[in-house]
Parts: C-alpha cells; structure tokens; sequence
C-alpha cells in the first residue's frame, strides 16, 4: 500500500472516531418483522392474485387455499394416505397466474394449505394415514409435483381433524417437511394451530419433535370468542408463544364475518402496535383474501402499512 492510499485511511477512521454521538449507528429500540401472509382461493368467489393490494416494503405471503389428500370428482370424497390434489380456485389461481404474480412483484411468495376444515360438500378433512411411511412417501411425491407446477415456495400445515394420534401426526408431517426442505423443493414451512385441546395436541407434539423445522406459527387467533378484548388477546399471545416456544408466532385476524377473536375494528392493531414495541411482532397473517375482496382490501392495507411503519 502507498503512503497516500495509508494517509487516506488514517484520516477516514480518525473521522470516524470523531462523529458526534448523534451520528452513531445505533440499533432499534425494538425488533420486528415485516412478513404478511394471506389465505386464498377456498370460496371459489373469482378472487385473483392481482385483486389484493401487495405493498413493496412487506415480505408478502399467499398462500392457497387448500391442497388435500382426499379423492377429487366425487359426491363422497375419501382420504388418500397423502396423495394430495388441489381443492382451491385453480381456475383463478393458476400456475401461469403464478408465475405472473411472481414477475410483478419480487417481493412475494406463494405457499399451500395442506388439510383445512372440511373437503367437497362440508365433509370433515380428517388427517388419516395408513402408516407414517406409506404417508410420508405419498405425501413428497405428491406434493413435489403440485408444488412443481404452480411453482411454489413453502406449505402451510391446518389439519383441524384426526383420526390419527399426536405422535403419528408429528412424524408424519414432521418427516415430510424435512424431506421437503432437503430437496429444495420448499424453502418454508408453518402450521395453523388454535385453541382447541384436540388440535393442541397434535400440533405441540408436532412442534417438540420437529419444531427447529417450522418456520412461521399462524396461530388462528380468531378462532377465540368474538368479545376478546386488547388485554385479552395479549395474554393468549403470550400463552402460545410459550406453547411455541422459539416461534415465530402471528397474530390473524379473520374477514369472513363468522369468526370471533380480536378483530380490526375493536383493537388488533392496538394489540399488533404493542406486541411490535415490545419487538415480538414478526407478522400478520389474515383469514382471507376471498372474504376481503367486497370490502376492498381495507384491513390487508392497514396492515401492510403498520408493518413498514417504524413506529
């Protein structure tokens, strides 16, 4: 090095020495994420990838709405130990769609719901393998191919019926997601747990064995009464953080109409703005796309907005 390259140095970190306390680097009073995911295409009501607002500063998160592994085409649909086919709106939500979606914003992902609450005609969606390796081997091949085709990035984990023990479930779905994840067929993965004995059981058996597998916990929190105050919604916050120990838990609302929980217009985002000071607010995630389309989109707007915000 020359002398006047040596110089040049010496005086840049003698000034840097010097900067006032003011100018210094110093790091956020608290820390959160700006991840926002949505259900979408369950309702077969033409909702499109390009109707719901997506704002450039979010990591945006669709997710479809569901895949199962149930029979197609039938007036009784039954299981079919993981061999898994789309049930959502492919029509509206298709790979090209995808794709395109993909295109216009680089900051977006697309996931698939594995399971939900009910398949065809209101028929209970029960998790139901025959054994864990028929269901595992099924299950990669079937859900590789899906999620090859529409060009996806993650999976969603909302089984809410069993015919299954917890520890068969968590193999399972525990197997799956690794086998996933080491093929690179999937970068991410979440489950959608709520507050319900049966449910929890399963999904924390899940979450012992194979939690350092799972991404993001998009707690159904709307699945708690309609008359949950901020107060409220904060404590079982705190209750399946601990459930979830090492999370990433969201909170959710739903805008299908039916559901309870803390919703917008009665202090979530009051809840999300306290939860984002205390740096536990790593994202939202809403119940769904297809129900907030009548009312444009207002709530995923509010959001996205808070999350980018820095206060």
């Amino acid at each position: 090095m020359d002398c006047n390259k040596l110089m040049m140095m010496m005086n840049i970190i003698a000034l840097l020495v010097l900067l006032p306390p003011s100018l210094a680097v110093r790091p956020p009073a608290y820390s959160s994420s700006s991840i926002f995911r949505e259900y979408i295409g369950a309702e077969f009501n033409g909702v499109k990838f390009s109707n719901v607002p997506i704002n450039p500063g979010v990591d945006f998160h669709f997710i479809l709405s569901f895949a199962i592994d149930y029979t197609v085409g039938s007036s009784y649909p039954l299981p079919t130990d993981g061999k898994f086919n789309v049930f959502w709106d492919a029509e509206n939500l298709s790979p090209d769609q995808v794709n395109a979606l993909k295109q216009s914003h680089r900051n977006v992902k697309v996931a698939l719901s594995l399971g939900g609450d009910t398949v065809g005609n209101g028929y209970a969606a029960y998790f139901n393998p025959s054994s864990v390796d028929s269901w595992v081997s099924n299950a990669v091949s079937s859900l590789t191919r899906i999620i090859q085709q529409y060009n996806l990035d993650g999976i969603d984990i909302d089984y809410e019926h069993f015919s299954a023990d917890p520890n068969t479930f968590a193999e399972c779905i525990g197997r799956m997601i690794i086998t996933l994840k080491s093929k690179g067929v999937i970068s991410f993965a979440s489950i959608a747990p709520f507050d319900d004995e049966e449910v929890q059981r399963h999904y924390q058996a899940l979450w012992k064995g194979y939690g350092d597998a799972i991404d993001y916990v998009n707690f159904q929190f709307y699945a708690y009464d309609s008359s949950t105050t901020v107060s409220q919604f904060l404590s079982y916050f705190e209750r399946q953080r601990s459930n979830y120990h090492g999370g990433k838990v969201l909170p959710s609302f739903s805008t299908d109409g039916s559901s309870g929980g803390l919703s917008p217009d009665k202090g979530f985002f009051s809840a999300c703005n306290t939860l984002k000071t205390q740096g536990k607010l790593h994202g939202i995630f809403v119940w769904s796309a297809d129900d907030s389309m009548k009312d444009d989109f207002r709530y995923e707007k509010r959001s996205q907005s808070m999350l980018v915000s820095p206060r």
